[in-house]
């Protein structure tokens, strides 16, 4: 009886250790997950709210107190508007270092009566050039917006409102670099780039409509924790409670395809895979091979 007892014991210390390692947000306070990282003598964070300001004096920008490695990332944002020529508002994963990993939500700001371009790009190793660029079906600085970065072993997908716009899948075996080796930290920021951002930086930012002022607001990461590289396994288990790694999200439904393929068709201004000039004819591998 005293061996059966001493298993049982064993048997929840197991478990329990795989719980710690598998932790996930659910839910919670915008402002208990981030805290404002730079800029923080104008930009606000109180409560579900991030309100980040750029002038002449700064920007602004907050990250997550975690790192994660794979999950679903879900924030509301609403942009600046009026006139934001030249700003960059930004929602993104990175990890650090020169060989980062990143998958990017970047919002290019215009002049007023223009649509803004969401710009989308993924680093795996501290190489992107992987840009896609759609512009908004919507107004995104009348509401809010839901912008989701979904990542797993098997693929990263974009969503807004629970629409995919782009796919990434994991083709290592190949020789691609795919990012699921290092955690990485949730980032947002609202920033002068009026040096490439809009029409190359032939449009300047007009301070006269200074504080430029972007919104976000209930930031859900429902994903696992980083807890080193024992992280790298452990976050890619397809559990119940990892339910971002089960095989119903290793590719897109097929309502969710023809969601995709719709917003894509009449939206996409920009995809690096056909970009035959940049790479000069050879272009990079995954451009070939199917990604949803």
């Amino acid at each position: 009886m005293a061996k059966l007892i001493d298993f049982n014991s064993l048997v929840l210390m197991i478990i329990a250790t795989i719980a710690l390692f598998h932790s996930y947000v659910v839910m919670g306070m915008t402002s208990s997950s981030m805290y404002v990282n730079w800029g923080a003598h104008h930009c606000k964070l109180l409560g579900d709210d991030l309100q980040l300001v750029l002038d002449k004096s700064a920007g602004s920008g907050a990250q997550s107190k975690r790192s994660f490695h794979f999950g679903s990332f879900e924030m509301l944002i609403k942009l600046v508007p009026n006139n934001s020529a030249g700003t960059v508002t930004t929602y993104y994963l990175s990890s650090i270092g020169t060989k980062h990993d990143e998958i990017d939500f970047e919002f290019l700001g215009n002049i007023s009566g223009q649509p803004y371009i969401i710009h989308t790009n993924i680093y795996t190793q501290g190489v992107g050039n992987r840009e896609q660029q759609f512009y908004p079906w919507f107004d995104p600085t009348a509401d809010f917006h839901n912008y989701t970065i979904h990542w797993n072993p098997n693929t990263v997908v974009w969503y807004i409102d629970s629409i995919p716009i782009r796919v990434f899948r994991n083709y290592q075996f190949k020789g691609i670099p795919f990012p699921n080796q290092q955690g990485m930290r949730v980032y947002t920021s609202l920033w002068n780039a009026d040096d490439w951002a809009t029409r190359g930086g032939l449009v300047k930012i007009d301070w006269t409509n200074a504080p430029f002022i972007a919104t976000y607001r209930k930031f859900r990461p429902r994903a696992c924790y980083w807890n080193g590289p024992m992280s790298i396994s452990q976050c890619a288990i397809p559990t119940k409670t990892n339910w971002w790694s089960s095989p119903l999200y290793n590719k897109l439904s097929a309502n969710k395809l023809g969601q995709m393929n719709s917003m894509r068709s009449k939206y996409m201004i920009y995809d690096y895979c056909k970009d035959v000039k940049r790479f000069k004819g050879v272009m990079p591998i995954e451009c070939s091979l199917p990604q949803y």
